[in-house]
């Protein structure tokens, strides 16, 4: 299991400027990473180093994103701001997820502008929404990576979360330090955030630190 990639909620109307700063941050171009027609959202992506990347993802008005999981908490963090919503960890073990969390993982695909299609199976959304420190999974069935859509610059060096290691340990099976040693927990949680999950995310390019909240 390693970290897959972190996401980004913007409204539907600030979508392009949050993917414009974000992108000018890190030096990198986001793609258009296309509609999520299943669950009911689009998302931009910039590929990162160590296989990884950034997603900007928004909800858009349609039937499917109240209906799902994942549609709902995007739309859910959008209505409350926009920001860091989740981090993903991929794994080739879906089954033993599936048997760990007691219940059965969802496929999910979206089709680039350019007629790509990215499929992939996914869990824990719903923990997610209960829990924001908690990651989901995927398992990801195309060989086109979203890390491979373009020139990676910089690296992800720190996700700083409130919460509490065990429970992470525990919903992961991992140990943070050893397993993912970009996560960084705050048990005693950072004033300048008073909710659980991701308040920043510290990344390196070109040999500068930049930190987007």
């Amino acid at each position: 299991m390693r970290l897959d990639h972190v996401s980004y909620v913007a409204s539907h109307d600030q979508i392009s400027d949050v993917v414009n700063r974000i992108g000018s941050q890190i030096g990198t171009a986001f793609v258009d990473g296309g509609i999520h027609p299943k669950f009911g959202t689009r998302n931009f992506t910039a590929p990162l180093l160590n296989g990884q990347y950034i997603e900007v993802v928004c909800p858009l008005d349609h039937p499917a994103t109240d209906a799902t999981p994942f549609g709902n908490a995007v739309k859910k963090k959008a209505d409350a701001g926009g920001g860091w919503l989740t981090w993903v960890l991929a794994s080739d073990d879906m089954n033993s997820i599936e048997k760990r969390i007691g219940r059965g993982s969802v496929s999910g695909h979206r089709r680039k502008p350019d007629g790509t299609e990215l499929t992939w199976d996914q869990i824990g959304v719903l923990n997610v929404i209960e829990d924001a420190q908690l990651p989901f999974f995927v398992k990801w069935k195309t060989g086109l990576h979203p890390s491979k859509d373009g020139l990676p610059i910089a690296r992800i060096k720190k996700i700083s979360i409130n919460g509490l290691s065990q429970n992470i340990e525990k919903w992961t099976g991992l140990e943070l330090g050893s397993s993912i040693p970009e996560i960084k927990i705050y048990e005693e949680w950072n004033t300048a955030n008073a909710d659980s999950g991701i308040f920043s995310i510290e990344l390196v390019s070109k040999d500068k630190n930049i930190i987007i909240n």
